[in-house]
Formats: C-alpha cells, structure tokens, sequence
C-alpha cells in the first residue's frame, strides 16, 4: 500500500515522463509537483519506490521512468476523478452531424478524428447481428453431436454456423429446443433475449441441461463475439511517435488490428461491463502488446452499440485520451 506521500511521487513521476518524455528526477519533483519537501527526501523516497516495482532506471546517474505499476496507478487515480471535456467537442459534434451515411462509415470517421486528436491508431466494433432483429433460428442435427445452426435475420440475411454438443442428443429434443429459442427469440435482437433465455430453454428440459447450455452459448458466440465489424485508422500517426521507431513494436499493433479474434475478445469484455477498460502493457492478453496500451469504451450511435478505442505506447496521454474518449462517446450518442 502506497502512502500518501508515495502516490503523490508516483503520479508526479508519470505525468512528467507523458509530457516530457524525460526520466524524472527528485529536484524535478520538488520544484514542480512536492515543494514541500527536500530532493534528498524525495530521493530517498523514489529509491523505495524502484524497490517496489514502480519505477525504474535507465541509467544509474537519471532520474527515474515509470513501470506499467505506476501507469496503472495514474490510470485509476484520473479514471476516478471528475474529467472535463474538451472545448473542441462541440466541433466534432458539428463535423459528425455532416455525416449522413450508415453507421460503418461513421465509425470509419470517427476512428480517422481519434488518431488526428491523439496520435495513436484509433479503433472502434460494431456488433453486426446480435443487435439485428432475429426472425428465425434453426438447429439441425449432422448427425453424431454435430449441429448446424441456421439464423434468418430481418432483411432475410441468413447466417450459419457448426457446433458440437456435449453428447448426441435425440433429434426431437432438437426438434424441441428449437421451437423454445424461436417462442423467446424470434421478433427481437439476440441483446434483448440471451439473459432470460436459458432459463425458459431449459425448463422441463432438465435431462440434457448441459446440451442446452453449450447450444445458447454457441448461438451467443456467434452472434455476438465472432461477429463484429472492426475499423481502425491512424497507423500513419504513430510512426511519428519515438516509441513507434523499433520495428517491434510497430509490428505488434498492426498485428493486433490484423487478427480479429484477440481484438473482439477485449471489445466484447468492454461492451459487456459497460465501462472504460484501460489495458496497460502485460494487462494486455495479446503476445507483442507488452510495451503498449489499450483504451476501449462502450458506445451507442444510431441505435447500435458499438466499442470506440485507442491503441498506443505505454507512454500515452490517458488523461488526455480518456478524456476525447469519452467526448466522442458523448457526441456519438446524440446521432439518431
């Protein structure tokens, strides 16, 4: 547990490395942030605090940079505080009031406005079924425990997927669960029914409880995680940052945004918790992503949720992004 004292240094440190790009050392942190006390104390103090994790020292005569640990701490202390919004929201209010084309496009102008804003490659998913209105589901057995699931969608737009059961189940148990997704599901978004579904499914159905759980999860799957539409732009931005300047880190991010499924894991955490989701270096599941970050945020334009977010170095601004973040969201959701 940091004292009071220690978080101050902390914070003081990392904000000094965002706008600088310079290590921090104690009589920085005395003259502009802790004026209270002397370099020596502030010294001593930051050497325990490197002990800790926290920091850490390219060079034995320089100040010190922050680890992920104190990123994260500065994260949560301005996740937890009031933020104001940019002047320039009421801009790009009126810049995206020009936009009179569906909801791709949009988020495809939207990703291009956050890179300009922030210099990092700005990203935004959309779900493209499971906020459609399903019109009919079908499972048909393929023999063994093997099924294949038929989604008619509203517009006749008609999807598939394959999937295994636990156990062969007999086709007019198939036959009966079936109907009982179509009683719930049939007429409304797949959003508006998979909490109460398999509750309904279920009952009277207790002798293949599990079958029918995987079956509803399958359906979620598919509708929900394998089936987002990915935008991205500002790839351009970044190589002008110095992070960006080794080959590998470059590669990490462009491999990110060229393999979906670890992508639309995060964003489908994000859209499921209904919160900002800030992924700091190791936090960050995808191999590569160590030395960068993630912000993601739920959205909802034109009556479609959607994920907005920034991919960028650990040495990001996330005050700063958090905040044209959550302006973007604010301005998207006056869109009709």
């Amino acid at each position: 547990m940091l004292t009071e004292r220690q978080l101050g240094i902390v914070l003081a440190v990392v904000y000094e490395y965002i706008k600088t790009g310079e290590p921090a050392g104690s009589r920085t942190i005395t003259k502009k942030y802790i004026k209270g006390l002397s370099p020596a104390t502030i010294r001593n103090e930051m050497s325990d605090l490197e002990d800790m994790g926290y920091f850490y020292q390219p060079h034995t005569s320089s100040g010190r940079l922050p680890t992920a640990k104190s990123y994260r701490v500065y994260v949560d202390s301005v996740a937890s505080r009031e933020r104001l919004r940019p002047r320039e929201s009421s801009e790009w209010q009126k810049e995206i009031q020009t936009r009179r084309s569906g909801v791709e496009d949009l988020l495809h102008y939207v990703t291009n406005m956050l890179s300009r804003l922030t210099n990092c490659v700005g990203v935004a998913a959309v779900s493209g079924l499971d906020n459609t209105e399903i019109q009919h589901i079908d499972l048909m057995p393929l023999g063994g425990s093997h099924i294949l699931a038929l989604i008619v969608l509203k517009g006749g737009l008609v999807h598939h997927s394959q999937f295994a059961l636990p156990c062969e189940v007999d086709t007019l148990v198939i036959e009966e669960l079936t109907h009982r997704i179509n009683t719930v599901a049939s007429g409304r978004t797949w959003s508006e029914v998979r909490n109460v579904l398999y509750d309904f499914v279920q009952n009277g159905l207790e002798n293949v409880e599990e079958a029918c759980r995987m079956a509803i999860n399958e359906l979620d799957k598919f509708l929900t995680m394998q089936n987002y539409r990915f935008f991205s732009s500002g790839a351009q931005y970044i190589l002008n940052l110095p992070h960006f300047q080794t080959l590998g880190r470059l590669q990490a991010v462009l491999s990110l945004l060229e393999q979906e499924r670890p992508l639309a894991s995060m964003i489908e955490r994000c859209r499921k918790s209904e919160s900002l989701n800030v992924s700091i270096g190791e936090e960050n599941e995808t191999e590569g992503m160590i030395e960068n970050s993630m912000i993601l945020i739920p959205a909802q334009t034109r009556q479609q949720k959607a994920v907005l977010g920034l991919i960028g170095p650990l040495r990001m601004d996330y005050e700063r992004s958090i905040n044209i973040l959550e302006a973007m969201v604010d301005v998207l959701g006056k869109e009709e």
